[in-house]
């Protein structure tokens, strides 16, 4: 599977000269390395060695573009937040004016998980190392977890504004279950064990019959099955 790397912008949209622009496809290099190292080692098994043999440079390299392991990590960690972000932001504006709130929850479940698990290493290391990083190499990301969070706070106020939410749910409580349960995707979804296709589809099932009042009528509506009476002895 060929995972994407963050994007990383130029400054002032400038053309660098040839050795900057090495620089920093170097530096990229060393990012992407980290972000597959990361996601699949984790914070504590993360070693420079490692990261410089996966970007195919020597580890001394490393330290003239990051001074240090934990300033590399840390922008791994902000990278993936701030991506997935920057892509849920972008698919939520293709959808067409007018689409019901409930549609663009399911389209933002899946484009979390598509991002998570299919799209991004970078996604996957930020989610997976988020509670193993020391708090000063979480700070720039919890600022984009925040701002990530917005996204779906105006999704789940839109669906309760028009009345799609079922009454007796907390709308933040909601919230954070659906984000905390497509982020534990990352720690148990296998492509061997079942499709991501199948992974989407029953997120997107479980979210909206879950948020939505019309579930729990079409439940009630449902004729329960009539008990057989045993014959008497």
């Amino acid at each position: 599977m060929v995972r994407k790397s963050a994007a990383i912008a130029e400054p002032d949209g400038q053309q660098q000269s040839g050795s900057e622009s090495k620089a920093a496809r170097t530096r990229t290099r060393i990012l992407d390395a980290a972000a597959f190292v990361l996601s699949r080692k984790g914070y504590g098994g993360t070693r420079l060695s490692d990261v410089a043999e996966q970007a195919g440079l020597q580890a001394p390299a490393i330290y003239y573009h990051f001074p240090s392991r934990e300033d590399l990590i840390e922008e791994v960690m902000w990278a993936g937040i701030a991506s997935m972000r920057e892509h849920l932001t972008a698919v939520l504006d293709s959808l067409p004016p007018g689409t019901p709130p409930l549609d663009r929850i399911d389209a933002a479940a899946e484009a979390h998980l598509r991002h998570e698990l299919e799209i991004s290493d970078y996604t996957t290391a930020a989610i997976r190392n988020a509670g193993q990083v020391p708090e000063r190499i979480r700070a720039r990301q919890v600022a984009e977890e925040n701002e990530y969070g917005d996204l779906w706070r105006k999704l789940i106020t839109d669906a309760q504004n028009e009345g799609l939410l079922r009454p007796e749910l907390d709308p933040r409580v909601a919230r954070m279950l659906v984000l905390g349960a497509l982020n534990w995707a990352a720690e148990w979804w296998n492509p061997r064990r079942g499709s991501l296709e199948t992974v989407v589809r029953t997120a997107q099932s479980m979210i909206r019959n879950g948020l939505s009042p019309a579930a729990s009528e079409a439940e009630a509506d449902t004729p329960k099955p009539k008990r057989r009476r045993r014959a008497a002895p």
